[in-house]
């Protein structure tokens, strides 16, 4: 999150809450883009007699089936280093592209094939001259609800985010037009408590500074928000009576947000975080930093003598209420893992 700078993270921060708490319930929705980082914008749905969009949803449907067959040939056992950037880059783009370069590396360039089941689609209506249109699906992953989203960039479809449904956990109901297509927030649409090109730094400074921050009760407290802060924290205590310097941070990156209109007014916002956590003794003694068993498939030896780095690459989907029904904003998805590995 110190990527941001604490200083605009305060002014984020001030200004989400002020939204928050002066709510009138009367702030109009912006128009649709096709993501937060998306610089064409989609006007509210249009009505049936203008069915003209640049995705349909028989287009959508085609995609998905695309995807998962070339996903199922790409994870059957091959030879795939030295093209392994070259390939993925064709088939997945945004956090997916780290996440899933690791799962090829880590399993020997033979991860685990999916099972997939029927997808629900939500497609939302763009205007054909969209450059970067995108849609998502809920779809089961090897038995799990999973939310995945597609981006065309820039002529060809690529998964862009995935992450699992967590226990108890149901995607809202979204809001569709009278021909089934749904609607894409803008990245500033301040009709929810949480605008979409701020989900990534909110969530951010939750993950590090937790109930204490000064974005607490933004989002609800739980195992990817509250929790986490809590355990950096611990551990950044224990690692300094060990003699050990510890930190943990979340950055938004430059990855992609998407964002669906939910039919009580708030949005489903889809977004990636990284988190970088680094390791550094104190002395030039025996004090030798344990690799973790997930990292060893970067690091082959299982300690190190300076320093350590992890980069972990996640995702998320996230409930974000109306303003004129302002609470906290709840995560209902998540999938990731460590992408990265290095130290001396």
């Amino acid at each position: 999150m110190r990527a941001y700078g604490r200083r605009k993270v305060l002014a984020l921060a001030a200004g989400v809450l002020a939204a928050a708490t002066a709510c009138t319930g009367n702030a109009p929705a912006e128009p649709s883009k096709a993501a937060a980082t998306s610089s064409a914008s989609a006007s509210a749905s249009p009505s049936p007699s203008t069915p003209a969009t640049a995705v349909t949803q028989a287009e959508a449907a085609e995609e998905f089936s695309k995807f998962i067959a070339t996903d199922d040939t790409l994870r059957a056992p091959s030879e795939f280093q030295g093209r392994l950037d070259l390939e993925l880059k064709d088939v997945v783009t945004g956090g997916q592209l780290p996440l899933t370069a690791a799962a090829f590396l880590s399993h020997d360039f033979a991860p685990p094939r999916y099972r997939w089941g029927t997808p629900r689609l939500f497609v939302p209506r763009f205007p054909p001259t969209e450059q970067a249109p995108w849609f998502s699906a809920l779809a089961t992953r090897d038995g799990s609800p999973t939310l995945l989203t597609f981006a065309k960039f820039p002529d060809r479809w690529r998964l862009s985010s995935a992450a699992e449904l967590l226990p108890g956990q149901e995607v809202p109901e979204i809001q569709l037009d009278a021909e089934g297509y749904a609607t894409a927030l803008a990245p500033d649409d301040k009709s929810v408590t949480i605008s979409p090109q701020f989900m990534g730094p909110v969530h951010a400074s939750v993950a590090e500074t937790g109930s204490a921050g000064v974005t607490a009760g933004l989002l609800a407290a739980g195992p990817y928000t509250t929790d986490v802060a809590e355990q950096i924290a611990s551990l950044r205590e224990k690692s300094k009576n060990d003699g050990f310097s510890y930190d943990s941070i979340f950055s938004a990156d430059n990855y992609p947000v998407y964002a669906l209109r939910a039919k009580d007014g708030g949005a489903l916002i889809q977004y990636s975080l990284s988190r970088t956590t680094s390791t550094t003794t104190k002395t030039a003694e025996d004090d030798y930093i344990p690799v973790p068993e997930q990292a060893r498939w970067a690091i082959t030896t299982p300690v190190l003598r300076r320093s350590l780095k992890l980069v972990e690459t996640h995702q998320y989907a996230t409930v974000v209420p109306p303003l004129k029904a302002p609470a906290a904003a709840a995560v209902i998805a998540h999938d990731g893992a460590l992408t990265r590995a290095s130290g001396q």
